[in-house]
């Protein structure tokens, strides 16, 4: 078999890459590589379009083995297990323990509680916790910051009264003192007295994780992956630098800490940024102690996205969700939340938190994600990726280091301001179109209305709106498609849904082309839109539109016919619609001097278009 091999392999002469890109240059007849074929991320490096083994050369991150220092190659060696994780909003105690013990034989292994501080008490965690062996299940819990130790000597007792080996549980406390400054806008109590005194309380449970860095927060403000990376690097690194400090030795606060990233829907950058994080944390641990080497290991959560989930063709979210689980699950996390497809405009049921649970079961039972260790290393595009996206976020560490550290950047809101900085670039990109929402802003569902559904309003802690009084800024918390919701839901309540007839006339290629691309881009503002196949003359075609009662007549041609059309279809509407050319011509300028004012391509602002249509359309 191996002689076999070779003679395969043999047949077929090596490629140098000069002799690849004697053949790229050829094909792009002219064009300028770089700008044709080069991508540039938002996280200012370069991607090219094809690697090769040369490519791997001096990379570092290939000597890398699983399960060992820095854990570039995830933390694990026997397999890539990750426990599937739901959270459950404890209104009724009794009420949630029925949810939990129902979902624990759907393939839950990880139970996320949310419990109101003002109700803890020992008999709420017996109601609570009745029945669910907290050996075999790793339970995580969150309250009002303020309550958390007394969380914390709550759960002791009940499993030292259960007689539980402490040794042996898992799960986490979610303490994070600098998250709800950004999320919230507060400063509240002591952070290195509250994070000591929930060591020590929780000192016998090994498996415990109390101190948090919830960088999930900055991915669902819309964050670029090197600043979640770099930001959440700096987030750990305070809690390591205030508490050695303050007396507490480094391996037992890094033992302390939980990582919780979101999940874009970047699929390979996603796959680099979890090998990157644990490579460059276990790099920044062994600063502060060399010796103990499982300390590194940074313990990884993550979350799909809820930045790009949408209130329209909702189901898509599924695609995007499913997507950004299968990377995080490639790139070896610890636990998964895969949040439910309808989570941006109503509280989920019982058929979208399934959904959720199954997504993360299908890439376990069907594809086997469990079975192999980091199956992309080797890879010479995500060895690359994974050295790219380390270096632009240790840099940014570098930087909030140098400016005094994490908490004194968020006290002066500076992180607040780029990651709500790149928020606005974000929705100016979807606005665009350069970054795509399926089912939003590029290929709507003609036919959907939103009906009851509404998007869900931010709240603070205490109930009340995000608005509310803060010591410091927040994060900025819109959706991508939130402008582009809103622009629609202003059509379905105005009673009146414009309707746009494509006047197709011409070349038969670039009429067909730009009557698809105009009715995607109209019915992304819920218009009704009318395709046609075409017509003899732009007489007929106005007829027709003004037959079928439109409210705007879109000319779809060629550009060279449009100086023939135009015209003559624009004088034949006379004002009883809004008269737009699809595409940017070389004969607009003429046009437009003859009083034509409307054109719509591939070049312009489409959520800006949209609004001034609206204006125009909805009086």
């Amino acid at each position: 078999m191996a002689d076999s091999k070779e003679k395969l392999f043999s047949d077929f002469s090596p490629v140098s890459t000069e002799k690849w890109m004697e053949k790229v240059t050829a094909d792009l007849k002219g064009a300028d590589f770089e700008k044709k074929l080069v991508w540039k991320t938002n996280e200012g490096f370069k991607v090219k379009p094809f690697y090769r083994m040369e490519d791997l050369e001096g990379l570092k991150t290939t000597n890398a083995l699983p399960g060992e220092f820095p854990y570039l190659r995830g933390t694990k060696k026997d397999n890539n297990e990750w426990l599937v994780r739901q959270e459950i909003k404890v209104e009724d105690p009794a009420e949630a323990n029925a949810k939990a013990l129902d979902i624990l034989n759907k393939g839950i292994d990880s139970l996320s509680f949310r419990v109101k501080a003002k109700e803890l008490s020992a008999d709420y965690l017996e109601t609570l916790l009745k029945d669910i062996c907290a050996e075999c299940v790793e339970l995580n819990f969150s309250t009002c910051q303020g309550h958390v130790v007394e969380l914390a000597e709550l759960l002791v007792a009940y499993f030292r009264k259960h007689g539980y080996d402490l040794s042996k549980l898992q799960g986490s406390i979610d303490y994070d003192f600098l998250g709800k400054m950004l999320t919230r806008g507060k400063e509240k109590g002591d952070m290195v007295a509250t994070a000591k005194a929930l060591m020590d309380v929780t000192a016998d449970l090994p498996g415990y994780r109390v101190l948090n860095v919830t960088a999930l927060a900055l991915n669902n403000a819309g964050s670029y992956i090197f600043q979640e990376l770099g930001y959440a690097l700096a987030w750990g690194n305070e809690y390591l630098s205030q508490l050695t400090e303050a007396g507490v030795p480094a391996a037992t606060v890094a033992k302390n800490l939980k990582f919780n990233f979101g999940i874009s829907s970047n699929y390979f950058l996603e796959i680099a940024k979890f090998r990157a994080a644990r490579m460059l944390w276990a790099n920044i641990v062994a600063s502060y102690d060399a010796t103990d080497k499982e300390a590194a290991k940074m313990k990884v959560h993550a979350e799909t996205s809820s930045f790009n989930l949408t209130l329209f063709d909702a189901h898509v979210n599924l695609l995007r969700t499913q997507t950004e689980a299968m990377s995080a699950a490639l790139a070896g996390v610890d636990s998964m939340t895969v949040v439910p497809f309808d989570k941006a405009y109503e509280t989920p049921n019982d058929f979208s938190e399934r959904m959720a649970r199954n997504q993360q079961l299908l890439l376990k039972e069907e594809s086997h994600f469990d079975k192999v260790i980091d199956p992309a290393a080797g890879s010479y595009y995500i060895e690359n990726l994974t050295v790219s996206i380390a270096k632009q976020a240790w840099d940014l560490f570098l930087a909030v280091e140098e400016e005094g550290g994490f908490y004194a950047s968020v006290k002066a809101g500076k992180v607040q301001a780029a990651v709500n900085e790149s928020n606005k670039a974000r929705h100016a990109a979807v606005a665009k179109r350069k970054e795509i929402l399926l089912g939003t802003n590029q290929y709507p569902n003609f036919n959907e209305k939103a009906g009851e559904k509404k998007p869900l309003e931010a709240t603070c802690c205490c109930g009340g709106h995000a608005s509310c009084e803060t010591d410091v800024p927040t994060l900025n918390f819109d959706r991508a498609a939130s402008e582009f919701e809103a622009l629609r839901l202003e059509t379905e309540a105005s009673g009146k849904r414009p309707k746009a007839f494509m006047l197709t006339i011409g070349n038969l290629a670039m009429r067909q082309a730009r009557a698809q691309f105009s009715c995607n881009f109209l019915a992304c503002a819920g218009y009704e839109v009318v395709d046609n196949l075409g017509f003899p003359t732009v007489e007929e075609g106005v007829e027709a539109a003004m037959a079928a009662k439109a409210d705007i007549v879109v000319l779809c041609s060629s550009d060279d016919e449009y100086a023939e059309y135009a015209v003559p279809a624009f004088k034949a509407v006379n004002g009883r619609a809004m008269f737009i050319v699809a595409g940017a011509p070389a004969c607009m300028d003429d046009l437009k001097a003859a009083g034509i004012e409307n054109f719509i391509h591939v070049r312009v602002n489409v959520l800006e278009t949209l609004r001034e249509y609206n204006s125009k359309l909805l009086k």
